[in-house]
C-alpha cells in the first residue's frame, strides 16, 4: 500500500484489446478503476494501514458513524461503499446538492424496511457541508437510534461546516491527496487498462499528472480526453505539446472560498511575514493559477502592508495601492506582474506589527472603558456660549510651542493615565519614530517637574 495513493489501488490485469484499435467503453474510466475490495485500495495508509483507524473499523465488524474529509478524488465514496460491502449492509447514497427533506425521509423509510429484514443500513451523504442546519439535524434521531450508520463526505473543514451535534456523534477521518509517485502508478495502470496502444513521453506524463493536481478522478478524465484526441488525430505517441493542445486549460485544484483557498492565502501571508520572497511569490502564483481573483490578492497585499510592515516602511502601503491600481488599468496577465512586484517588496521590507497591535489594544480599551467625555480643553468652541462654558479653555496650540510640541499637554480623556499602546520597533523607519517619541517623552517629564501638583496629584 503506497503512502498517498488513492482509491484506485493495486494493479489488476488489463482487459485484452484488439490491436490497432483504441477501445472506448461507456463506463467511465474512473468507475472501472474503482477497487472492489479494501486490499485493492492503494493509499490512505495513515488510515488503512495495519493497526490504523479505518483498518481497525473494518476488522471490528462494527460500523460507526463518521465524516470523511478530504479533497476531491481521494476515495471518500469508495470507502463508504466498501464499508457497506464489508459489513453486508444496505447502502443508501444521497447527494446534498440534489437531495432535500423528501429524499431524507425516503432513505429513512428504506432503512426501516431493511431493519425488518435484519439488515443494517449505511447512509452515505456526499458533500454533507451543503446541507443546512435543519437538514443535518434531521439525521440525528436515526443515528442515535442506530437505524443508520451515517457517513458524510466533505471537502470542507467539518469544524465549520458540520453541525456540532452531528459532529459529536461521528468520528472524523482526514483523507490525503495523492502524491506524485502515487499519481504515476495510477497513470500507468489506467493507460494499460484504457489505451495500451498509446505511448506517453515523460513530459506528457508529468504535464497530465500536474494538471490532475492530486485528484485521481480528474486524472482518469484527462486520460480519456487525450485518448479521444489521439484517436481522432491518428497520434500514437503523446507529447507534452499534444497534451496542451488536446486539453482545455485545466487549472490546479483551488476551491474558491473553501479550505484550499484559506490555506493558500494563509501560506501567502505567512511567507510575506516571514520575509521569504520566493515562497511568497510561489503561493501568489499558485492562487492565480488556481483561479483566485487578482484584486482579492491585491486587497490582501494592502492588508500585509498595514498589518506586518506598517511604519517600519511606509512605502509598502503606497506600493500595494499602486499595484492594485496598475492591475485595474492593465488587467491580466500584465497587471499580475505589478502584484508580484508588490509581494516581493512586502516580503523583503522591514517588518513591524506595531500599528496593528496598537489599533487592537485601543479598540479593546474603548470597549472596556465606554464613551469617555472629551476633556474641556480639547473641545471645539465655535460659539460664544461654548467659550463661556469653558470649551477649549487652556488649550495649547502646538505650533506656537518650542519644537512644535506642547510638552506635558494631555490629550486622553480625564482620568486615563498616559498610555503606550503604540510601541515602535527598532526596525526600518520605526527606529527613527522610536527615537523621536523617546525625546518627546523626555520633554514631557521635564515639563512635569516644572509644573506644581495639587493635592490629588494632578497637574
Amino acid at each position: 500500500m503506497s503512502n498517498g495513493a488513492d482509491l484506485f489501488g493495486a494493479d489488476k490485469p488489463a482487459r485484452p484489446k484488439r490491436a490497432g484499435k483504441i477501445s472506448r467503453e461507456p463506463v467511465p474510466l474512473a468507475e472501472r478503476m474503482r477497487p472492489a475490495t479494501l486490499e485493492e485500495v492503494a493509499g490512505q495508509a495513515h488510515l488503512l494501514g495495519p493497526g490504523k483507524p479505518l483498518r481497525l473499523a473494518f476488522e471490528s465488524g462494527k460500523p460507526h458513524s463518521m465524516i470523511l474529509w478530504g479533497p476531491p478524488g481521494v476515495g471518500k465514496t469508495t470507502l463508504a461503499r466498501l464499508m457497506a460491502k464489508g459489513f453486508d449492509a444496505d447502502f443508501i447514497a444521497l447527494s446534498a446538492v440534489f437531495s432535500g427533506v423528501k429524499e431524507i425521509r425516503e432513505a429513512v423509510a428504506r432503512a426501516e424496511m431493511s431493519r425488518k429484514m435484519d439488515r443494517h443500513t449505511i447512509l452515505f451523504v456526499d458533500e454533507v457541508h451543503r446541507f443546512n442546519k435543519a437538514q443535518q439535524d434531521a439525521f440525528l434521531p436515526y443515528v442515535e437510534q442506530g437505524l443508520v450508520t451515517f457517513i458524510g463526505a466533505t471537502t470542507e473543514n467539518p469544524s465549520f461546516e458540520v453541525n456540532a451535534a452531528l459532529l459529536s456523534r461521528a468520528a472524523v477521518y482526514v483523507l490525503e491527496a495523492l502524491d506524485l509517485e502515487a499519481m504515476a502508478v495510477l497513470f500507468d495502470r489506467a493507460c494499460r487498462l484504457c489505451c495500451p496502444e498509446l505511448a506517453f513521453d515523460s513530459e506528457a506524463r508529468d504535464r497530465m499528472t500536474g494538471f490532475a493536481d492530486g485528484d485521481a478522478r480528474r486524472l482518469m478524465n484527462l486520460i480519456e480526453q487525450v485518448q479521444v484526441a489521439a484517436e481522432t488525430s491518428g497520434v500514437h505517441t503523446v507529447t507534452a505539446d499534444f497534451v496542451e493542445q488536446a486539453l482545455s486549460k485545466d487549472l490546479r485544484r483551488f476551491d474558491k472560498g473553501g479550505e484550499a483557498f484559506y490555506d493558500q492565502i494563509s501560506a501567502l501571508h505567512k511567507s510575506v511575514r516571514g520575509s521569504d520572497p520566493d515562497a511568497a511569490l510561489y503561493w501568489m502564483c499558485r492562487m492565480l493559477d488556481g483561479g483566485a481573483d487578482p484584486l482579492y490578492l491585491g486587497r490582501r497585499i494592502v492588508r500585509m502592508a498595514t498589518e506586518d510592515i506598517g511604519l517600519a516602511d511606509p512605502r509598502a502601503l503606497e506600493i500595494a495601492l499602486n499595484a492594485c491600481a496598475a492591475y485595474e488599468r492593465l488587467g491580466s496577465p500584465e497587471g499580475e506582474l505589478a502584484l508580484a512586484e508588490a509581494i516581493i517588496f512586502m516580503a523583503c521590507a522591514a517588518k513591524s506589527n506595531s500599528v496593528y497591535s496598537a489599533f487592537g489594544a485601543v479598540r479593546r480599551f474603548i470597549k472596556k472603558s465606554g464613551s469617555l467625555p472629551v476633556p474641556m480643553h480639547l473641545r471645539n468652541a465655535p460659539t460664544k456660549l461654548m467659550q463661556e462654558l469653558g470649551y477649549s479653555l487652556g488649550y495649547r496650540y502646538a505650533h506656537d510651542e518650542p519644537e512644535a510640541y506642547a510638552a506635558g499637554e494631555r490629550y486622553l480623556p480625564d482620568g486615563v493615565m498616559p498610555q503606550h499602546w503604540y510601541r515602535p520597533t527598532p526596525r526600518g523607519m520605526e527606529a527613527k519614530i522610536a527615537e523621536k517619541l523617546a525625546h518627546l517623552r523626555q520633554l514631557d517629564a521635564r515639563a512635569a517637574q516644572r509644573t506644581p501638583k495639587n493635592n490629588d496629584g494632578a497637574a
